[in-house]
């Protein structure tokens, strides 16, 4: 078995029992700069190939203990292998073969002896390709979650909206001082939180086409995490939550002032979203080295790992209830990760089911 060190080129793997063929095969693919993990007989490839995850099997057919039509059907049948491209190399050059080969899977077939220049263009097409069809499908869920997003998470609370205006504009000298207060109160937190969506919305929209331009600068992190706290005021009393900030004077990151203010605003929401009454969300921040670390800590519901997983893929991201029956749309987290990493940062994430979330958000402080 071969397998070489990760990197970011596209990842070959090859089933082939002839050391020297192997070697060849290495050769030529090397010249592209592809990466390469091998194995020298069916058992081994249909083992190591759901670990490695490669972007292109080329697989020989005749070989010890499986043959490769064999193998290619096998790795048809799992859904981590499936979409997998799968080109056939062998002697066997027989017309029944070559259809034998393509119905078992496979998208294309070389006969021994190949020329490299040939085996390099068909290896690069098929990549091309398989690259293409998975921006495709990311471009699809992301028109899905789009539409998703209008058609549930602000359908619903304008609904909600125009009913109780409706109400308070009909029906005002009717309702009690109390249930005045109450459609008022709602009526406030709901176009709070339309306003967020659609601000998320635009941000994401946005930032997808490549229209938001980083501009860093010197950022006060005490100051922006007081903002921040003030702008979540009414959100976190509503549910008698204690949202405080501990960050220090002096602590400063170096990042676009928008796009931080907007990852902040997301955290803390989604930390008073999924904290229960009575609860506490922290923001905090430390200086380490060259860099800044931003911390927003909640005592809330926590998340599986499972969820931890969805949390930053628009296909994976999920309209999650809050502790209250908020809503939201799974935008925040995703511009969260977005607006981070423009800004030279990352973020991470440490939680567990009943014991809370702490998000970490690493920017340079210089």
């Amino acid at each position: 078995m071969v397998s070489e060190e990760k990197g970011g080129n596209p990842l070959i793997f090859i089933a082939e029992d002839i050391p020297k063929n192997l070697q060849v095969l290495c050769n030529i693919l090397r010249k592209e700069s592809y990466r390469i993990s091998a194995a020298g007989n069916g058992r081994q490839a249909l083992n190591m190939i759901p670990e490695v995850r490669p972007d292109l099997i080329l697989l020989d057919i005749m070989m010890p203990e499986i043959n490769g039509f064999e193998v290619c059907e096998e790795l048809q049948k799992d859904p981590k292998t499936k979409e997998i491209p799968i080109i056939f190399l062998t002697a066997k050059a027989e017309t029944a073969d070559i259809v034998r080969g393509l119905k078992a899977g496979a998208v294309d077939y070389i006969t021994k002896p190949f020329n490299g220049a040939e085996l390099l263009a068909r290896v690069r097409t098929h990549l091309e390709l398989k690259f293409a069809r998975e921006e495709l499908k990311e471009l699809i869920a992301t028109r899905d979650k789009f539409f998703s997003i209008i058609a549930h998470d602000l359908r619903n609370p304008l609904q909600f909206l125009v009913l109780s205006s409706d109400l308070l504009y009909n029906d005002y000298d009717s309702l009690a001082e109390d249930s005045r207060k109450e459609y008022v109160r709602k009526f406030y937190t709901g176009t709070n939180r339309i306003s967020a969506l659609l601000e998320n919305l635009l941000d994401w929209s946005r930032s997808q086409r490549g229209l938001i331009e980083c501009k860093p600068e010197k950022i006060d992190l005490r100051m922006m995490a007081r903002e921040n706290i003030d702008l979540l005021k009414a959100q976190a009393k509503s549910k008698d939550i204690r949202a405080v900030s501990r960050v220090d004077p002096g602590i400063f990151a170096f990042a676009d002032k928008n796009m931080i203010r907007t990852v902040l605003r997301n955290l803390l929401s989604n930390a008073v979203k999924f904290t229960d009454t009575g609860g506490e969300v922290v923001i905090d921040a430390y200086r380490k080295g060259d860099h800044v670390e931003i911390t927003v800590s909640d005592n809330g519901v926590g998340m599986t790992p499972e969820a931890i997983d969805g949390l930053y893929r628009i296909d994976g991201s999920k309209s999650s209830i809050g502790t209250a029956r908020e809503r939201g749309s799974g935008l925040g987290l995703i511009l969260c990760k977005e607006f981070t990493e423009k800004n030279n940062g990352t973020i991470d994430v440490a939680s567990k089911p009943g014991k809370g979330s702490i998000f970490t958000v690493t920017l340079p402080a210089k």
